[in-house]
């Protein structure tokens, strides 16, 4: 269907002034009066809608069904000049592509997100998650810029695994057989399934991602990721998308720099090519977010080691309603104190205990942390993890003997220390965390096109 998209007339409108032109879209609002109708048409091209005038001294057969919200529409006219918008197009005909009954959810103007999760294939017509997606789509296509800009190979790591990363246990089971079988045990169990023994969906690809890197260099991962947590707080998703870059020859010190260059780098660019989406963002829902944003990309991140850290939460009079020692995993409440007050913008916690951090992380000369960090930043607290892994055979498997990990299953993975292994180090950042950070979103519910939660398919 021959047409001209909406972004194209904003984008180019002396080009296309005083033509002829025909668009396509959905209609968001209109309004009637005496002499002329108008309909707000978006084609899902960019953030801003084309105003259709309708002029009643030559009045469409057909106008009456056009002026319906969520009507599919194919308009001809002018694109001419308008006072209060720009440009705008005076239409001569008008005809209806898919027409829209009154039942349809989205005839209000303003709708809770509470409700809109009811309608998840209806809501990316609203204004709100068609900024949220807009900018998620320019947002990966920057990190994908950075890591190709910077010498990274993409590498697709295996979705379905039968390793745990992390060791928490909480992986989805991926299986063929039914659901109820006569065997004797898990053993028997899965000698029948499909792989012919247990297999998972990954919740990470970093142990693949470490194979890829002790031979390419410099490699990066982008793909779903799954964790079968039973939360339901604003932060968590069972499905969700990781950015994890390996890098080889390389301490946490450098992975510390990388990961700073990195998300300045993505925020720069997500905020120089979607403006209006954020400055929507920032006049509705969060007041003072593009200035946030400037002060991360122009800041120098502060870096402090755990130990100093819970030493000024100890001192910092708060009451926090998670006491803090030495040992404990800091809480959302902690990381927030530590970015909104005391440093006052994002910071790098180093060296965390060894017994609260995974069991690939490199151990510290002092036999008691690793050498791990996470990126915390203000409004939210952890956005990345990050660490230099273990590339000391005999600590890496006292590691995994400490959590009773099977080592047979991990074969392939202690082979990288036995030929030619390197120190190399690596972070994961998740999207949706990086996302509500930019947009200023309250909830990861709102960041995935489909969220897959508790109880929720």
């Amino acid at each position: 269907m021959k047409h001209t998209d909406i972004s194209e007339l904003f984008k180019y409108p002396q080009k296309f002034s005083g033509s002829p032109v025909t668009v396509c879209g959905w209609v968001r609002t209109w309004r009637d009066s005496k002499s002329v109708a108008f309909i707000e048409l978006n084609d899902g091209t960019c953030f801003k809608n084309l105003q259709l005038v309708f002029g009643k001294d030559k009045p469409l057969a057909n106008l009456k069904e056009a002026l319906v919200v969520g009507v599919a529409l194919k308009a001809e006219g002018e694109f001419i000049p308008s006072e209060r918008n720009g440009y705008e197009m005076a239409v001569s005909s008008v005809e209806i592509l898919g027409g829209c009954p009154q039942d349809y959810p989205l005839q209000k103007k303003h709708h809770t997100l509470e409700f809109l999760r009811t309608i998840p294939h209806l809501r990316p017509r609203t204004k709100y998650f068609e900024a949220v997606f807009a900018v998620r789509s320019t947002l990966s296509y920057a990190i994908h810029k950075y890591f190709q800009e910077h010498g990274y190979k993409y590498v697709h790591t295996p979705i379905i695994t039968g390793s745990d990363c992390e060791g928490a246990g909480e992986m989805f089971r991926v299986t063929t057989m039914p659901w109820k079988t006569e065997c004797g045990n898990e053993e028997e169990y899965y000698a029948e399934d499909f792989f012919g023994h247990r297999a998972n969906l990954t919740v990470s690809g970093q142990l693949e991602g470490e194979m890829a890197a002790t031979a390419l260099g410099r490699i990066y991962t982008f793909g779903p990721t799954f964790r079968a947590e039973h939360s339901n707080t604003t932060r968590h998703a069972a499905e969700f998308w990781q950015i994890e870059p390996e890098v080889s020859f390389a301490d946490l010190d450098d992975i510390i720099g990388i990961a700073e260059e990195f998300i300045k780098y993505i925020i720069k660019y997500t905020v120089d090519n979607c403006p209006d989406e954020l400055a929507y963002f920032s006049e509705r829902f969060e007041k003072g977010l593009l200035d946030k944003l400037s002060a991360v990309i122009s800041s120098d991140f502060a870096k402090i080691s755990y130990t100093d850290a819970v030493e000024a939460l100890k001192k910092s009079g708060k009451d926090f309603k998670y006491p803090v020692e030495w040992g404990c995993d800091l809480q959302t409440e902690h990381e927030r104190y530590l970015t909104e007050e005391y440093f006052k913008k994002p910071v790098f916690v180093v060296d965390y205990p060894a017994d609260i951090k995974a069991f690939y992380m490199k151990l510290n000369p002092d036999g008691k942390t690793v050498a791990a960090t996470d990126l915390l930043v203000p409004g939210i607290g952890e956005i990345i993890g990050c660490s230099e892994r273990e590339a000391d055979t005999a600590k890496l498997i006292e590691a995994m003997k400490k959590r009773n990990m099977p080592l047979e299953a991990y074969g392939e993975y202690l082979d990288l220390r036995k030929y030619g292994s390197v120190p190399h180090s690596g972070f994961g950042l998740g999207m949706e965390r990086i996302l509500m950070y930019i947009t200023g979103v309250q909830n990861i519910r709102d960041t995935l096109l489909f969220p897959r939660t508790v109880g929720n398919l």
